[in-house]
């Protein structure tokens, strides 16, 4: 069959779409910017410096006004109630939460919200924090006259020391006049980054000043990352019925059993002596080292086959550290004893599994 003739014409060339790069050029975040992508990075950085002009400048006006507003917080008897509308309410929200989370009782406070009952959260001996750039906020100011009445004083965080809101405030926190970071100088930027800074500020320094320490931030922690890096061994650890304990002079058979029946299956006991004090361990791995060699006699002594000295923690060790302690001697698990080596409690690696710290 003779062949149909091949075609002149020439074939169109496909090209890449745009935003992918076509097979063998070059991948297109290699390419060169071009002068718009540069003016956009330089406007994004602009953006960056003007927030950190507005919270450095912040730092010259922290005075005897601060100094007041941290007193009034650090000695209420009530709560730290914050309130703010809008992104002001956001940051405020935000530092209620800080305040909430260093161990001040804090709770916030939606100003419309207020008005139509929850002005019921605010009590004697609490002091409010309002949060505002312009001080002219209608639900705020309206709230004035009712924490007046309340007997509750207010710390005002705003950017007019003039407005309405520092003039029926206790004590004026003046982050003065930012200028915004906003092609058209009216979206909160640079103002709430100020705004957020000078609560951080009053937040931390209020930690600074009472006794609160990782202890406590981890009890309000339990969660997480944060919680699993000072969790204690005896927050973890297996006590009483779940502590697989047996006597020195019991026979191998009783381990066995002992470690069979406690609840939780540990796969190991705890040897001790008459007054309790920890002379060694056995293990399901040391049972079956024994089956290995041959050994059938399980009336022998415990003590005999069991593992001497073995290395032990703490109730008050830090988790994080008996779990990098059972990696690094290849156990599963680890004997707790308290100060004079009784032997109180038992982490096994079924712990560590459960709280995700493996």
């Amino acid at each position: 069959m003779a062949r149909a003739p091949r075609s002149t014409a020439k074939k169109p060339r496909l090209r890449a779409l745009p935003g992918r790069a076509s097979a063998g050029s070059e991948p297109a975040r290699a390419r060169v910017r071009d002068a718009d992508a540069e003016a956009t990075l330089a406007y994004a950085r602009g953006v960056l410096e003007a927030e950190a002009r507005a919270i450095l400048g912040v730092t010259e006006r922290l005075g005897d006004a601060f100094l007041h507003a941290l007193h009034l917080v650090r000695d209420c008897t009530g709560q730290v109630v914050v309130t703010g509308m809008g992104k002001a309410g956001h940051i405020g929200q935000k530092l209620s939460s800080t305040l909430a989370s260093t161990g001040v009782r804090s709770v916030f406070l939606h100003p419309a919200e207020a008005v139509h009952g929850d002005l019921g959260r605010v009590g004697q001996g609490d002091v409010i924090l309002a949060l505002s750039n312009s001080g002219s906020t209608e639900e705020l100011l309206r709230l004035l006259p009712l924490f007046k009445r309340m007997g509750t004083p207010v710390v005002a965080l705003t950017g007019d020391a003039d407005s309405a809101l520092a003039r029926g405030a206790d004590v004026v926190l003046d982050i003065g006049r930012i200028e915004e970071a906003c092609p058209m100088g009216l979206v909160p930027t640079a103002s709430t980054a100020a705004l957020h800074a000078v609560g951080d500020a009053l937040a931390m320094t209020l930690l600074r000043s009472r006794p609160f320490g990782r202890d406590d931030y981890a009890l309000l922690h339990p969660g997480g990352k944060l919680g699993r890096s000072v969790l204690r061994v005896f927050e973890l650890m297996r006590t009483g019925r779940a502590n697989p304990l047996v006597l020195d002079t019991a026979r191998l058979s009783e381990a066995v059993v002992v470690m069979t029946n406690t609840p939780g299956r540990p796969g190991a006991a705890c040897v001790v002596d008459k007054d309790g004090m920890l002379e060694g361990i056995f293990t399901d791995g040391d049972l079956r080292r024994l089956v290995e060699r041959g050994h059938q006699d399980f009336e022998v002594p415990v003590r005999q086959v069991m593992g001497k000295r073995p290395r032990c923690i703490t109730p008050e060790t830090l988790v994080l550290t008996a779990a990098a302690q059972m990696r690094e001697l290849k156990v599963d698990q680890l004997p707790v004893v308290d100060v004079e080596g009784r032997a109180v409690g038992l982490l096994d690696v079924q712990d560590l599994l459960a709280a995700k710290f493996v």
